[in-house]
């Protein structure tokens, strides 16, 4: 495999990541407002009030619009790894199929199914039935979820698998290994409770508007209320997990932690950057040239966060590529890495060990093979640094994964501020104006925090697909720019014009409001 002109990379770069942000506008709502109709529905179930009966099938008819966008935008999105990722399919298939095929199999059509009965289900099931089914409906969705962002967590920390020098693959070792790896933990439960966050402010924005219209007052403040307690339970988690996720990456991506705080040059005890203005004239990851303007620091934040160590060392960028450094655990215990210039030399002597092996494997010389077997083997972890060229195609585009990053952390902060006082004010919230309008203005303020976090996630991790095993530049198929330009105008008409239609049936619902639900 070979790399591609860097034109078509970035253009099927920019289709992936337009059909996933377009995917992205449904599947946090889903997550949560699906949670949030199914304790409504339970507590209709409980105490058999109509009200709460009426207050569930109003959320509900919202999240049938939602939910039929992220059906829409799911499938052309996998469909991409086929047609412009096929190096990426080829060489990962094996592994990453595997997660994707049990959520179609498994947790779609659970969630599908369930959903069938959850719409169009009253007065034709029992009453715990049709509570049963909602139920299932949100617990096939968080599922879905599940097995994505294990396949996602994969790309990010490649585990339970060995690269086969004989099919030129990866190939799946442990199944186990790759569900449960610390980063996909970490990875899942943050993308979940985060995605919480957007349900509660979806809720509390609608129910805001219909205190300003001063219409349907007491379906509103409960609403507000359950979706405030059940915003505040998901950012408090956010956070915890979220600390589990940056430690994740501290340990697996270093360079990513690197980008997220600006850090060039690393120490001892280091800070972390509450808030900061990057230095524009700061081009080169090894200049002379501050990459600061402004900041604000936590002292020792960032030893803390990244190895839960007070004075532990967090190497920076320029430490990273050049230069040999120790790392502290947890324990104390004090490791050296491999540097960037091993790592190269490995990744060069995987490929000239691959291609030494297919020719003794074509001459017929076991011996031989045997011998380069044996050097592909103990270098194939870091295959993808035979790609690379030059240190700094390995580092990220650090001023957008700093300025993501911190923009995601500004706003959890506000959501959870946010949250406790809204629980705070109770019924006051009627009569403050300032509160309702940032209410309804949270609603895409919420958004904002998630997809800052994706391209955290995302961005930070380039140039890899897969890291250190297959760099972007690599894993793209064949296709001419042209077709790219085409296919993604064509999406971009269609997902605008789709959502549009979706945002419209869900604003006339609103508009209707609880009260026309029979």
């Amino acid at each position: 495999m070979g790399t591609l002109d860097l034109s078509i990379v970035d253009w099927s770069r920019v289709q992936f990541a337009v059909t996933a942000c377009y995917h992205w506008l449904s599947v946090p709502l889903t997550l949560s407002l699906g949670f949030i109709m199914a304790v409504m529905e339970t507590l209709y179930y409980r105490t058999g009030k109509e009200e709460w009966k009426r207050m569930t099938k109003f959320w509900m008819h919202l999240f049938t619009a939602n939910f039929v966008l992220g059906i829409a935008g799911g499938i052309i999105l996998e469909f991409q790894f086929g047609t412009n990722w096929s190096n990426y399919s080829w060489l990962v298939g094996d592994i990453f199929g595997a997660p994707l095929a049990i959520e179609g199999i498994m947790a779609f059509f659970l969630e599908s199914t369930f959903f069938v009965v959850m719409v169009f289900g009253w007065n034709k099931t029992s009453k715990g039935f049709h509570l049963a089914s909602t139920w299932l409906t949100w617990v096939g969705a968080t599922l879905s979820a599940l097995w994505i962002l294990v396949a996602n967590a994969w790309m990010q920390y490649p585990t339970g698998t060995f690269f086969n020098i004989d099919t030129v693959r990866n190939e799946m070792t442990s199944f186990s290994a790759v569900v449960f790896s610390p980063v996909a933990m970490s990875k899942f439960f943050h993308t979940v409770t985060s995605s919480w966050i957007i349900g509660a402010a979806f809720v509390i924005g609608v129910s805001s508007w219909y205190l300003l219209k001063k219409r349907n007052i007491e379906f509103a403040h409960k609403s507000i209320m359950i979706a405030s307690i059940f915003g505040l339970a998901g950012i408090l988690l956010a956070v915890f997990t979220g600390d589990s996720s940056a430690y994740q990456v501290a340990q697996k991506q270093p360079m990513k932690l690197a980008a997220m705080e600006g850090l060039y040059n690393g120490q001892n005890g280091t800070n972390l950057v509450a808030f900061g203005v990057l230095n524009p004239e700061k081009k080169v990851y090894n200049d002379s040239i501050s990459p600061y303007l402004f900041k604000i620091t936590i002292p020792h934040g960032l030893s803390l966060l990244a190895y839960r160590h007070w004075n532990a060392f967090v190497p920076g960028i320029q430490d990273l590529l050049d230069k040999s450094y120790l790392l502290t655990l947890k324990n104390g215990e004090q490791v050296k890495p491999l540097t960037t210039d091993e790592k190269l030399t490995f990744g060069r002597m995987a490929h000239q060990a691959m291609i030494d092996y297919r020719l003794a494997k074509k001459a017929k010389n076991d011996s031989l093979m045997a011998v380069n077997r044996a050097i592909f083997d103990a270098t194939s972890p870091y295959f993808g640094y035979g790609y690379v060229t030059s240190k700094a195609q390995l580092v990220p585009d650090v001023p957008l994964t700093f300025y993501a990053f911190h923009f995601m952390v500004i706003l959890g902060v506000f959501f959870l501020l946010f949250f406790l006082y809204v629980l705070y004010v109770g019924r006051k919230i009627e009569k403050m104006t300032w509160l309702l309008w940032l209410s309804i203005f949270s609603i895409p303020l919420a958004y904002l925090t998630s997809f800052s976090g994706w391209i955290v996630a995302e961005v930070g991790r380039q140039p890899w697909a897969i890291q250190d095993l297959l760099p972007t530049f690599a894993a793209a198929s064949y296709v001419p720019v042209a077709s790219i330009k085409l296919t993604l105008t064509i999406f971009v008409v269609i997902y605008t014009v789709f959502a549009v239609a979706i945002v419209g049936v869900m604003a006339h619902e609103i508009r209707k409001g609880p009260e026309s639900i029979k």
